[in-house]
């Protein structure tokens, strides 16, 4: 017993004396705040699975988290990692508050310390990430040196203008079908397939969320296979066939209940993933036999029209955003309010693939304002004129976001357009907001809530207004 852990006793010993600082590793179990070495305050969190050893060579997730919950987010691939055998590693000093290039830096030193500390298979590094995360995880490989693959959950290829053939990374994405994301990444596949970037998509039917666990896990296991195929590691005959087997499992079901358009795309991902590996042949006599089906070949006619129709519109609502933003365009907030009512419709209909369309879209206009909102907050110098336009757009997009009413009535109150702060605190009464306390404590708002008019609506809504001023 004691020879079989020698090693990595001796590893501990190594790695406190080389830091200077005492430095306790576990085996299954998610570590926090380990220090970055030559840094300051700069930690990561850590995984090693159960059967990790100091020998062999290991493949690494590197996990990002733009909101400061690396260890939260590392914890969604502990099971696959577990399951698969995989390092994970997440930095701590990796958010958006951070500049990109300094994002980079970050994330390079604790990808450099890990890579020093443990025998990692420098074929076998990759990058994961949830929505923003992810967007910074497909991001990494285009920049940082040896990273072979990403999984991207939620989250589209950041700029395909960026990607080198020299260069080429495995990607593989996961996403809901009501996502918005669902849709640039179709697109992404196309210039990934030009560009000969290995690549698989895995939809399931959900919005902007995390998937089932087993998605994570299918994922990982997606690059075992492309790394048997590559000769990075060697070819396990078991594993191959218990995951091909798996594969035929989840196809059966998604078969058996109609879900044709998601059985036809884990069969061309299946097909894609093992060609080199074993014979698929019969796999790829049910893709055509699918493929011929009259009921699969009508849901995809309906798909590629929603899709085409999708398009025209996200090109219409990023190029009038654009003009309203520059023309400051109050006018325009109508035709928004009826887009919104279009798109609506497309969610209370009929159509299943239709209803996907509309929540894609919905997801699609509010992601478009709040990248706008974020980069006019970014600029030196605030434009009140252009942000209240885009805050009154997402009262439109998200009636029942009421920070968006209170930031309209603060921007308002502050260029004491005391009109539009008002119809906006009486609409926002109207959804039944009750906390009269913060809406006497709105910023920018210290002349504006002592006015009659103010404390009339208070009163006719919430009883008791505060200050009592009688108009002359």
């Amino acid at each position: 017993m004691i020879k079989k852990y020698l090693p990595f006793f001796i590893f501990f010993i190594l790695v406190q004396l080389s830091n200077s600082q005492e430095l306790r590793l576990q085996k299954g179990v998610i570590m926090d705040s380990i220090a970055v070495k030559d840094s300051v305050n700069h930690t990561f969190a850590l995984y090693l699975p159960e059967r990790f050893e100091m020998k062999g060579s290991w493949p690494v997730l590197f996990v990002f988290d733009m909101n400061g919950k690396s260890k939260q987010s590392m914890a969604m691939f502990k099971n696959a990692a577990e399951a698969n055998g995989y390092i994970l590693a997440s930095p701590n000093m990796v958010n958006d508050s951070l500049t990109v290039s300094q994002n980079i830096l970050n994330a390079d030193m604790v990808i450099r310390q890990v890579k020093s500390l443990f025998p990692v298979n420098n074929n076998r590094i990759y990058t994961a990430g949830y929505s923003s995360g992810a967007r910074f995880a497909n991001l990494a490989p285009i920049v940082i040196k040896d990273i072979k693959g990403v999984l991207s959950i939620g989250a589209s290829l950041v700029n395909t203008e960026l990607l080198l053939t020299k260069n080429p990374f495995h990607f593989v994405a996961i996403s809901g079908t009501e996502d918005f994301n669902y849709t640039s990444l179709i697109e992404d596949e196309k210039v990934l397939n030009r560009l000969k970037f290995p690549n698989n998509l895995l939809f399931f039917d959900g919005g902007t969320e995390w998937p089932n666990p087993t998605y994570i896990e299918k994922a990982l296991s997606l690059f075992d296979l492309s790394a048997m195929a590559k000769g990075n590691i060697p070819k396990d005959s078991l594993f191959i066939a218990q995951n091909y087997k798996k594969e035929l499992k989840d196809i059966e079901v998604l078969q058996s209940t109609k879900n044709l358009l998601l059985t036809e795309r884990l069969i061309k991902e299946t097909i894609t993933s093992n060609r080199t590996l074993i014979p698929i042949d019969s796999l790829k006599n049910v893709q055509k036999s699918l493929k011929k089906d009259k009921l699969y070949r009508s849901l995809n006619r309906i798909k590629n029209a929603a899709l085409f129709k999708e398009n025209l519109l996200r090109e219409d609502f990023a190029y009038y955003l654009e003009e309203d933003i520059l023309t400051y365009n109050y006018n325009n907030l109508g035709w928004w309010n009826y887009q919104m009512t279009q798109i609506n419709g497309f969610i209370s209909g009929d159509s299943k693939l239709e209803q996907q369309m509309g929540k894609r879209l919905l997801g699609y206009v509010n992601a478009l304002v709040e990248d706008n909102i974020d980069l006019v907050q970014a600029e030196p110098i605030a434009d009140d004129e252009a942000l209240i336009l885009l805050l009154m757009l997402k009262t439109i997009t998200e009636p029942d976001q009421i920070d968006n009413y209170i930031k309209v009535i603060s921007i308002a109150s502050k260029n004491s357009d005391y009109g539009t702060a008002l119809y906006y605190l009486e609409e926002l009464l109207k959804k039944g907001f009750k906390n009269k306390n913060q809406l006497y404590n709105i910023e920018h708002t210290t002349l504006f809530k002592i006015t009659p008019e103010f404390n009339k609506l208070i009163e006719k809504y919430l009883n008791n207004a505060r200050y009592e001023i009688k108009d002359e």
